[in-house]
Parts: structure tokens; C-alpha cells; sequence
């Protein structure tokens, strides 16, 4: 089942890139008390991911907090160490928080998952954006296979 407006983010723990390396953080602690925008990409360094979807919110990141957003964050099924190369690739400091669901435990739990093991890349996660009251879904965008409409940065600032 997917997540749907109204339900709250899953608790459980994510890992982020940090200076001392491989940190794990809690959805509690990324949602609880905030407005939060979270977007899910298929793969870190994969062309959409990389040409439009990321920097769309890079570049967006201040309109988006001017719009009451606490965190701005970007969530793919790839590892704390891949998550933190493409954010400095990006320029994401300060503005896009990198989290990894290395096992995809996190789109499996929000019914995001996204089977890529025919094209080699296991399992992923659907590309999509939702924004979140204190860990609850107020908005939500998945996108078709292969689209790029309803979880870019304009549509949530439209969203907002």
C-alpha cells in the first residue's frame, strides 16, 4: 500500500553522510515538529536525478524555505558514501539534506519501491516528492515511469 495524504512518515532510521562518515538519522528526527519537503530519485548520478530533479531543488531551496520549509530533503536508495558524493557533485550544502536507503527499507515502507532488477539496478525507489507536517503527509506527487512533472521542484513550490 502506498502512503497517502494524511498518514504519517514511518519511524525508523536512515543514514546520511557526514565528516565523521556514515551517520544514521531518524525520520523522527528529520519530520517531528517540521515542515519538511522530501523528494525520492531512482538513482544518485542517473541523468534526470542529476540534470533536473536535484538541482531543480538546489536551486529552488530558498524559495521553498521563504515558503515556511524547515528541511529540504533528497532520498535515494544508494549508500551514505554515494549520497554524500553526489551532494558535493551538486553543491547541496546547506540546502538539500542527502539521505541514503541503502536497502530500500524506506521506500518499502512508504509502498514506493521501484523493481529495476531487469535493468540491473535492483530495487529502487520511484521517483516522487511529498511535503510533511510533523511527520504528517500533506501533499504527495509519485510520478509515472519515466516522467518528470508532479515531483520537480516548481510543482511543490506550486504545492506549497
Amino acid at each position: 500500500m502506498t502512503i497517502k495524504v494524511g498518514e504519517m512518515i514511518p519511524s525508523m532510521k536512515l543514514m546520511q553522510a557526514t565528516a565523521e562518515g556514515p551517520k544514521e538519522i531518524s525520520t523522527d528526527e528529520i519530520f517531528k515538529g517540521k515542515k519538511v519537503v522530501l523528494f525520492a530519485v531512482p538513482g544518485a548520478f542517473t541523468p534526470t536525478c542529476s540534470a533536473r530533479h536535484l538541482p531543480g531543488f538546489v536551486q529552488n531551496a530558498e524559495a521553498l524555505r521563504a515558503k515556511g520549509v524547515d528541511t529540504v530533503a533528497c532520498i535515494s536508495v544508494n549508500d551514505a558514501f554515494v549520497m554524500g558524493a553526489w551532494g558535493k557533485d551538486q553543491g547541496t550544502d546547506g540546502k538539500v539534506l542527502m539521505l541514503a536507503d541503502g536497502s530500500a527499507a524506506f521506500a518499502k515502507a512508504l509502498g514506493l519501491e521501484l523493481d529495476l532488477m531487469a535493468r540491473g539496478m535492483g530495487v529502487r525507489s520511484q521517483r516522487y516528492a511529498l511535503i510533511a507536517e510533523d511527520g504528517k503527509v500533506t501533499h504527495l506527487g509519485v510520478e509515472q515511469p519515466g516522467g518528470f512533472e508532479v515531483s520537480k521542484a516548481e510543482a511543490i513550490l506550486a504545492a506549497l
